[in-house]
């Protein structure tokens, strides 16, 4: 099979099998980077961009060579495209999750 130019789309097996990742992965990671959105078309066929394919790459790097967690490759990506990450005083769940660890360690828990 001849060699897919650099500016070609290429599918989610394509992309999974360059990195030596499993399919599911990048589903999940879909659901989790708001920036990483693949083409669709019928059938629900994913399809890469050039774009799509590096930010995979970056995602990748960050998790499994340089130790960042889901949340913190969430939190880098959203300050490099200018989004404030919300503070948990600001998110109603993280403060409430707060209080409550607050109360289990005055509990001695």
């Amino acid at each position: 099979m001849p060699e897919k130019s650099a500016t070609a789309f290429r599918t989610i097996g394509e992309v999974a099998a360059e990195l030596g990742l499993p399919q599911h992965r990048l589903r999940y990671w879909e659901s989790r980077f708001p920036d990483l959105r693949p083409v669709t078309r019928a059938g629900q066929r994913r399809y890469y961009r050039p774009e799509d394919v590096a930010l995979v790459r970056r995602i990748h790097q960050l998790l499994s060579q340089q130790g960042y967690t889901v949340r913190g490759v969430q939190n880098l990506l959203a300050t490099e495209r200018g989004k404030p990450v919300v503070a948990a005083a600001e998110n109603p769940l993280l403060r409430i999750r707060a209080m409550l660890a607050d109360a289990l360690a005055a509990d001695g828990r």
